[in-house]
């Protein structure tokens, strides 16, 4: 289940839609559905920022298999954002703390906020979508 958030402020309305991704990437359709979301507005031009924390930040960790779980492995496709002009990826810190996960991604360009950061940084966008 998604959930939708508007954002009232102001100055949140120059950018565009943030996805948040908290699930694991092999546990649920989660992760895949968010992706498919984020390169469908790319491809319209439309400003799409990602955002990973809780489970989610295993999406971003290298070297994953899920055809062990007999599902196909859609992060792959994390490495077409630059062809979308999807740029401002983010992940928490914390979450990776709590997991005990290093900055090992298997794409380039992730910023690492901390939380007051990351959420700062999400407060900044007009539509939330949290996957």
């Amino acid at each position: 289940m998604i959930s939708i958030e508007q954002q009232s402020s102001s100055s949140a309305q120059a950018n565009g839609l943030a996805i948040i991704n908290s699930k694991a990437p092999f546990s649920s359709t989660h992760g895949k559905d968010a992706l498919d979301i984020a390169l469908i507005f790319g491809s319209f031009e439309q400003k799409v920022s990602l955002f990973f924390q809780g489970d989610g930040v295993y999406q971003l960790i290298a070297d994953q298999d899920g055809s062990l779980l007999a599902i196909k492995d859609y992060l792959k496709t994390f490495s077409a954002f630059e062809f979308y002009d999807i740029e401002d990826i983010y992940v928490c810190q914390q979450s990776l703390s709590n997991r005990q996960l290093d900055e090992n991604f298997h794409i380039d360009e992730v910023k690492v906020l901390s939380s007051i950061e990351f959420s700062a940084a999400l407060n900044r966008h007009q539509h939330v979508l949290r996957f």
